[in-house]
């Protein structure tokens, strides 16, 4: 960019975020009812123009963020041409992994908060990874679009139904790609689980379950760096569910949710919060800051989604109490179900054993149904590692959409219907669990458009 036009895009930039934190400061009182007038045309199936090389930027490169560059570095077809994190360690880290690998050295930014938008003024650019904490999603995504890069952000995709708005509203003015990566939509299990539905191995579909259940109180000892160290207050300002999108992602794709079905209204309780103050106080000395805090997020918490279709969905959060880690992952159709943690299946036709019975052995299954992603990616995701494989098939993924002018396996709506539970959750459970109105963020396209299918 020239310094003029980059002088502009930084003065705009700054007039949307302020904007956008003027508008989300009111956001937790959005009905979920309210659709807003559209500022530009669908992105449902984006197709990109092709990318010969996919050039790469990264914000935050730390704790998640670093598993994202050594990925690229790997594939083919993309570089890593900037990095961007207030850390200067983890900076410095994250040049070194690529110059390791064989890549030049990128440019590096993170001289104060705002330096990520010197490295989006650059034009050799053209997807940027946004992998920092929560309450920068939303405002890196809209710059990176504003910036004419697409974006791709970490989970949650917004923390307030405005700031969901807001980035559906940008991508379709832009029309540039924002996905929210969501991981576990490319674990072998999930692909596999997405591949019997589309066969139609469990009939007409009626129910699914989800949750992210994962112990992570030892977190809070992260007082300085890493993702305890801002983590641990959001269960002092939310009392919900703080992180839907990794069980409900899934289910979600099983459903055609946004491709022929919708979320239409949901509603929200959670238990009494007391593991995390008990942690503290057996974990902390009395005067310490954890023991300070006033921990108000229920220790379990349990939302139900009612379609437009009809079809229920449960959804729990819990990082607080003892026990084994667990995504859930059931879907029940007319002919039996899957559930996950660990796998097994019942049928009433077609299953190995009588549906009164689970069948745990997946071997025959996997042979069956192994989805063609995992057929010919699965030993080097599992290679490259990434949560069992799929941080990295995500990755690949994506860059060989761009690079083949496909549609991404997830867009804006994608991540904003998932994501929206967060901050309506909230306000479920503060109104004693009465229903919440879920937003149509694409404004009736979900009425045609076309389920995912299962990739050749």
């Amino acid at each position: 960019m020239s310094k003029l036009n980059r002088r502009s895009f930084l003065k705009a930039t700054m007039a949307t975020a302020a904007l956008g934190a003027m508008t989300a400061c009111t956001s937790s009182q959005a009905s979920g009812a309210y659709t807003p007038a559209a500022k530009g045309k669908s992105v449902m199936g984006l197709v990109a123009p092709k990318m010969n090389t996919v050039r790469v930027g990264l914000i935050g490169v730390g704790e998640r963020g670093v598993g994202f560059v050594r990925h690229f570095c790997h594939i083919d077809g993309a570089v890593v041409t900037a990095v961007c994190d207030t850390d200067p360690v983890v900076l410095e880290r994250a040049a070194n992994i690529v110059t390791s690998l064989g890549g030049e050295k990128p440019a590096m930014y993170g001289e104060h908060p705002y330096a990520y938008r010197d490295m989006l003024a650059r034009d050799d650019i053209d997807i940027v990874i946004i992998s920092t904490p929560w309450e920068w999603h939303h405002p890196m995504a809209k710059d990176t679009m504003l910036a004419g890069k697409h974006a791709f952000v970490e989970v949650p995709l917004a923390l307030t139904v405005a700031e969901m708005w807001d980035l559906v509203d940008t991508a379709e003015k832009t029309q540039l790609n924002c996905m929210m990566m969501e991981n576990v939509n490319y674990g072998r299990d999930e692909l596999m689980v997405l591949n019997m539905v589309r066969q139609g191995l469990f009939g007409e579909l009626l129910h699914g379950e989800a949750a992210y259940i994962h112990e992570l109180r030892w977190q809070m000892k992260q007082m300085d760096r890493k993702t305890g160290s801002w983590r641990t207050h959001y269960h002092t300002t939310h009392n919900g569910n703080l992180y839907p999108t990794h069980g409900l992602g899934p289910v979600s794709q099983y459903m055609n949710i946004n491709r022929g079905d919708r979320f239409d209204y949901m509603t929200s309780m959670s238990s009494p919060a007391l593991g995390r103050a008990a942690y503290a106080k057996r974990e902390f000395p009395a005067n310490h800051p954890r023991n300070q805090l006033n921990f108000i997020h229920g220790d379990m918490n349990t939302s139900i989604i009612k379609t437009v279709k009809g079809r229920t969905i449960m959804v729990q959060h819990d990082t607080t109490t003892p026990m084994p880690y667990s995504r859930h992952n059931l879907i029940q159709g007319t002919n039996g179900v899957f559930a996950g943690f660990p796998n097994r299946i019942a049928l009433e036709k077609g299953g190995r054993l009588d549906f009164h019975h689970w069948d745990y052995e997946m071997e025959h299954w996997y042979q069956q149904y192994e989805h063609p992603l995992w057929t010919r990616m699965g030993k080097e995701a599992e290679k490259q590692g990434g949560h069992g494989g799929m941080d990295f098939l995500m990755c690949w993924r994506m860059i060989y959409c761009l690079r083949n002018g496909e549609p991404l396996d997830q867009d804006v709506y994608d991540g904003a219907a998932w994501s929206v539970i967060l901050p309506l959750s909230v306000a479920s459970v503060a109104d004693r669990g009465n229903s919440k109105d879920i937003p149509d963020f694409t404004r009736g396209a979900w009425q045609t458009g076309k389920p995912l299918g299962i990739v050749s």
